[in-house]
């Protein structure tokens, strides 16, 4: 099958770099909702103009101003879902295509449209994609963004805002936070994913499903997870795994330490127990 072509039918650089300066405004919804059909081919483009000040801002425009059907969100997410599932040489579609699913799963915490099997489907295909990276590349400043870890805990995040999701999917959201927190490839984190990777963890805790005993052994688990060798501190996978986790439970602790949040201001106590491990 012969791949989509970016720009789309009917576009070149040029016009979309213009449309996006008018905010995306488009005014025919037959019209709009060809081009966000047709720029699922640009979340792959090698150029950053069109993967990022297009296609996803174009994505994140249409949705957060609710100008996107939900037959067109049904569509676009299980062609994203398709996405995840392919190849991915020069690693741009994989993430901007999580980065896009995350936008979609917030337009299902604002207002509903999922069914219950469909909002766990995409808990799994969320938790799936995160633990699948093993691309750690991050900006590049010819070739732009890739950050597939920071895209796919940002789809996470939104999962975990959502009141509607249970206490399993929650565990499932955990689960593969802490398959990237310190990667086992060794990779030493240096834009943001800390942060980043953080943020589902205390939204997870808001909603108040899991118990303290849970807590604390999750994060012990973290700590445990980096192993004691008698020469890691000659063993750079080991430091940088070890700078990875230590960023993560700071990142944890400063937020539950300013957060009004009871559940939320719980975990301080877990991530600086956690650091005393290590």
């Amino acid at each position: 099958m012969a791949q989509a072509p970016c720009p789309p039918p009917g576009f070149d650089k040029p016009a979309l770099l213009q449309l996006a300066q008018r905010g995306f405004a488009i005014d025919d919804d037959a019209t709009r909702t060809r081009l966000a059909h047709g720029l699922l081919a640009c979340l792959g483009d090698a150029d950053p103009a069109l993967r990022d000040e297009v296609a996803f801002s174009a994505y994140s425009a249409w949705m957060r101003g609710k100008r996107l059907d939900t037959t067109t969100l049904r569509s676009l997410r299980d062609n994203l879902y398709g996405l995840l599932r392919q190849e991915d040489g020069q690693g741009f579609h994989r993430p901007f295509a999580a980065l896009v699913l995350s936008e979609i799963a917030r337009t299902d915490r604002i207002e509903p449209w999922m069914s219950t099997e469909e909002r766990d489907a995409m808990v799994m295909e969320a938790a799936a994609y995160l633990k699948s990276v093993q691309d750690y590349r991050g900006y590049d400043p010819v070739e732009g963004w890739r950050h597939g870890v920071a895209h796919g805990s940002d789809w996470l995040l939104q999962l975990a805002m959502n009141s509607a999701l249970q206490r399993a999917q929650l565990q499932a959201i955990l689960e593969a936070v802490s398959s990237q927190v310190a990667p086992a490839a060794g990779h030493a984190y240096v834009f943001g994913e800390p942060a980043r990777l953080a943020r589902p963890v205390l939204y997870v805790a808001q909603r108040g499903l899991l118990p303290e005993a849970e807590w604390n052994a999750w994060f012990d688990a973290l700590a445990a997870s980096l192993g004691g060798s008698p020469q890691r501190y000659k063993d750079s996978g080991w430091l940088a795994r070890r700078h990875d986790l230590q960023a993560f439970l700071d990142a944890v602790y400063v937020n539950a330490d300013q957060s009004a949040d009871p559940h939320i201001h719980a975990l301080k106590t877990s991530a600086a127990a956690a650091m005393r491990r290590f």
